[in-house]
């Protein structure tokens, strides 16, 4: 029993904010418009039922009109109306089903598809891509109604759907979520380890987690782990003294010694071998203490250590992964579909500066000026559905195939690009549909060989394999597949 001079709060802050988790209702992110193609990544929260077309509602309908927004942390800006010619004044009734499902009921006479088939009455849920036949494409995401304000707000400010100054493309919650964990880890000068599959970005995050430091007026010093010669590892990271090991030899720095008041990113940091993890862990504790090799007295270098890596803890030695305050993994085009157009807007941007006979062909130019590409939706409705394994990388290498045996002046799916995305669109069919049960099975029977057990399954890949590992909660250490 409580005194009764003491006051009792029926809720402290932590369990109200606890209690009252953010409100998550499904939304149609655009993804193509042939006539608006400067709205991508717009979306269209549906929390009611409501009907989706061009212009302002009127007056005899019955419905609510499904209102396009520009989603930003702390701030959500309403967007005008579709102006799309190629899109009805009531084209579809959009009716939520849960928090991540859409119905969908075409009422035009435009063919509507979802995830390609025509229907007229569907249900359509996260990933899936509903498309208004040569007049826009849109995917179902789930998402709070409001994105929360970033907690480690960078002081950054870029155009909506485009990169922002470190490189990183994205209107998508978990694009939003990674740069607010990069900004706070950025805040707290502690060494970081970033985590991601070939082709995520990790680069672009260690980047921005220097750019945003107050290291920032110091060049970034950067190296491949993998490409340091096993037996000169130490000489790079440390230096070595002037004729040490041979006569005449320089005295180097090292890349700590470079790095010193900046920040150092090792990449693929997993492939350092154990003794190296071992000579480092000195010089990441406070003050920074190393040797250079054949120098009688240590020195200090106040260098904060950004590592990124696509394995597993594991492949660290325990007492050199505990050094890394901040363990980063960052999302692929997996966990964030609807910015795949944004970044194959960025990489098409990119491709327009450096390559004027590709502009001729396949940008629209007005007023003189280079301006949106030719791109045809089949396109985008194939790549917002594919098992990306190396992901923006990936997505570069297939938008030069599909450039390069393009035929006419639009960008599309060709056959060299049908080559490419048929087996994968196969394998993400048949990982649809591997409930855990078979998944078990598959792991019991084929022990830890993760390529023969692709392979049974009908899977593209060991990639698309781990992916559904980790959905299921299993993982390939023991016969049961128990994670």
């Amino acid at each position: 029993m409580c005194p009764e001079n003491v006051a009792v709060e029926s809720e402290l802050p932590w369990e109200r904010a606890s209690r009252r988790p953010a409100r998550r209702v499904p939304h149609l992110v655009l993804a193509w418009s042939l006539d608006e193609p400067h709205r991508l990544g717009e979306a269209v929260p549906v929390s009611r039922p409501s009907s989706l077309g061009r212009g302002e509602a009127e007056a005899g309908d019955e419905l609510p009109r499904a209102a396009p927004r520009r989603m930003r942390p702390g701030s959500t800006t309403a967007s005008p109306p579709f102006a799309n010619a190629r899109i009805a004044r009531r084209h579809l009734l959009v009716d939520p089903v849960g928090f991540s499902r859409i119905r969908v009921r075409a009422l035009a006479r435009t063919p509507v598809r979802i995830n390609g088939r025509m229907v007229d009455d569907g249900t359509a849920e996260v990933g899936d891509v509903v498309e208004l036949h040569n007049a826009a494409v849109f995917i179902v995401v789930e998402r709070p109604a409001e994105y929360p304000p970033l907690r480690s707000a960078p002081d950054t400010v870029f155009p909506f759907g485009a990169a922002d100054p470190f490189g990183i493309v994205g209107e998508s919650e978990a694009a939003w979520a990674l740069r607010d964990v990069l900004a706070f880890a950025a805040g707290t000068d502690r060494h970081a380890l970033l985590f991601g599959e070939s082709g995520v970005g990790k680069e672009l995050a260690a980047r921005t987690i220097h750019g945003l430091s107050a290291r920032r007026s110091r060049p970034l010093v950067a190296r491949n782990a993998a490409t340091l010669p096993e037996s000169l590892v130490d000489a790079e990271l440390f230096g070595n003294a002037r004729s040490y090991p041979n006569a005449g030899m320089p005295e180097r720095p090292g890349l700590l010694g470079e790095a010193d008041a900046s920040t150092l990113f090792l990449d693929e940091i997993g492939e350092l071998p154990e003794s190296s993890q071992v000579h480092l862990l000195r010089a990441l504790d406070q003050g920074g203490e190393y040797q250079r090799l054949g120098d009688a007295t240590p020195r200090r270098s106040s260098f904060r250590l950004v590592g990124a890596t696509n394995r597993s803890f594991e492949a660290l030695k325990h007492d050199f992964l505990a050094r890394f305050t901040h363990r980063i993994v960052v999302p692929g085009l997996l966990e964030r579909r609807e910015d795949v157009p944004l970044v194959l807007a960025e990489l098409l941007r990119r491709i327009a500066q450096g390559n004027p006979g590709v502009v001729t062909r396949f940008f629209e130019r007005r007023g003189g000026e280079v301006a949106e590409p030719r791109l045809a939706p089949d396109l985008l409705v194939r790549l917002l559905r594919h098992p990306f394994t190396h992901h923006a990388r990936e997505l570069d290498r297939l938008l030069w195939l599909a450039i390069g045996s393009a035929e006419g002046d639009y960008i599309g799916v060709t056959e060299a690009v049908e080559a490419e995305l048929g087996d994968s669109a196969s394998s993400f069919v048949a990982a649809a549909h591997i409930g855990r049960e078979e998944l078990a099975r598959a792991l019991r029977e084929h022990g830890r060989n993760p390529t023969q057990i692709a392979r049974v399954l009908g899977l593209k890949n060991r990639y698309v394999l781990h992916r559904l590992l980790k959905k299921h909660g299993l993982g390939i250490g023991t016969p049961e597949g128990d994670p």
